[in-house]
């Protein structure tokens, strides 16, 4: 079973230096068909004005990975970390017993574009960490790439959860995904257009996928995407 939802139907925030869209239940968006999917609680895509951003603030118990998708974002948490990133970088943070962060937008002149998700952790409480990686293009063009799981080695983000995340910019060709029994999955189109097992998805759109045994990714020039292995 595949349910599509377009980009069009996700929830919506706008003042004068935010843009952003909800794929899931997040602010004041309420819907209680879109309160997440397993352990993927949210999934927001955010447009910030030169100079703005998001002021320190609170989080607990939850895995948050972001995904700049165009100009920059300066990232600050309360355990020293200081990071400034930009497309091809991938950062986690974990929550745990309670950090504080910001996340702003460094350029005087640019907006910056990103995606940003929160996984729900297996463990409560864990000591607050944050981690950065960066995948260049060769490494997710034509295949899936792997960003994030629970066993990941040094080359991806290691996440707690039984979760695994994967990026891609698919070309002409086509990439298949196998699904063990009981798993689900979650595709996001970041930008482009794809078809998934021939249903046409178009940039912000998301398919919840469960009950089938594997994904067929085809596009007709190029798309980028995530994709979500879930329980």
């Amino acid at each position: 079973m595949m349910e599509i939802h377009r980009s069009d139907e996700r929830g919506s925030f706008r003042n004068a230096w935010l843009d952003a869209r909800f794929s899931f239940e997040f602010g004041s968006y309420r819907n209680a068909s879109r309160s997440g999917y397993s352990d993927l609680l949210v999934l927001n895509e955010d447009i910030v004005a030169p100079g703005m951003g998001f002021a320190a603030h609170p989080h607990d118990n939850v895995e948050v990975l972001s995904f700049p998708l165009s100009g920059s974002v300066e990232h600050r948490d309360s355990t020293g970390a200081r990071e400034v990133l930009a497309y091809g970088d991938v950062h986690l943070m974990r929550a745990g017993s309670g950090i504080v962060h910001s996340e702003m937008n460094p350029s005087p002149t640019e907006y910056e574009r990103h995606v940003q998700w929160w996984i729900r952790p297996t463990h409560r409480d864990a000591r607050p960490a944050y981690a950065k990686r960066h995948f260049l293009p060769e490494a997710k063009r034509d295949r899936l790439c792997l960003i994030a799981a629970p066993d990941a080695d040094e080359s991806a983000l290691r996440i707690d959860q039984d979760v695994r995340i994967y990026a891609s910019i698919v070309g002409r060709g086509a990439i298949r995904h196998a699904l063990a029994p009981a798993r689900r999955a979650y595709v996001h189109v970041l930008r482009g257009a794809l078809s998934v097992n021939d249903e046409l998805l178009r940039s912000g759109d998301g398919a919840h996928i469960e009950g089938l045994s594997s994904l067929m990714l085809q596009a007709d020039d190029e798309a980028e995407i995530v994709l979500f292995d879930l329980r």
